[in-house]
């Protein structure tokens, strides 16, 4: 029997966003890069580190799978992109078109995202700007990143990521961060929020980790506009 209640995929997907829609889901503006680099982790085929480059702004991201080839890593990329987007059809009422017009403008995101991003990696990859490393454990030294930034990830995939992998790598984000962490989307593939939020508030906050939840200009699955926001104190 299906299940309806949330976006049945069977694996975590590697599916990447663009650097406009970075900057929506964030809240950002272009005056943030002006504070030093930016960590994007797990940033997956996105081609914000891509695009923020040629801007010539700093961009470092890192992920898990950038040790397999680039044709891999594209076929992977474009393979995942067909699992998800057939699968849509099935919970289309846990999502909202105010901000995308159709599932296919999406989908020319998603291979225009992956696109940008392979023809970076390898030069990106020679230059230090793409890393392979795997949360919870990263290879940058205490605060070396003004900001860091993780997408699609750690509570999306709440039901298969257990709370102590989500308090490490909150943890390891925080440690190489002097400024801000900020998370995004805080719900699940079922769309209803990460249901140990209030306890992982605790967590950080008994860490001296100052924290909140804020909205921000961007919403796809319905009630998903907000982000967790770590700042340094």
């Amino acid at each position: 029997m299906k299940d309806v209640g949330r976006l049945n995929i069977d694996r975590i997907a590697f599916i990447g966003r663009t650097y406009f829609e970075y900057m929506r889901m964030f809240g950002l503006d272009e005056s943030v890069f002006q504070k030093g680099p930016v960590l994007d982790c797990a940033a997956g085929p996105s081609s914000f580190a891509a695009e923020a480059h040629r801007a010539s702004f700093p961009v470092i991201a890192c992920d898990l799978l950038y040790g397999i080839s680039v044709d891999h890593l594209v076929k992977k990329g474009r393979e995942d992109i067909t699992h998800v987007f057939d699968k849509l059809d099935e919970v289309a009422h846990l999502y909202t078109w105010k901000y995308y017009r159709s599932k296919h403008e999406i989908i020319a995101l998603r291979h225009m995202a992956l696109d940008l991003f392979s023809r970076d990696l390898p030069a990106g990859l020679a230059e230090g700007r793409y890393v392979h490393a795997e949360l919870p454990r990263l290879p940058f030294p205490d605060k070396a990143f003004s900001l860091v930034l993780s997408s699609h990830f750690l509570f999306l995939y709440g039901d298969r990521l257990d709370f102590d992998f989500h308090k490490s790598c909150l943890k390891e984000l925080v440690r190489v961060s002097s400024g801000e962490v900020r998370i995004f989307p805080l719900q699940g593939l079922d769309a209803n929020p990460y249901p140990p939020m209030r306890e992982l508030l605790s967590f950080l906050k008994a860490g001296d980790i100052a924290s909140e939840i804020v909205e921000v200009p961007f919403q796809f699955q319905k009630g998903s506009n907000k982000m967790l926001i770590r700042y340094s104190l």
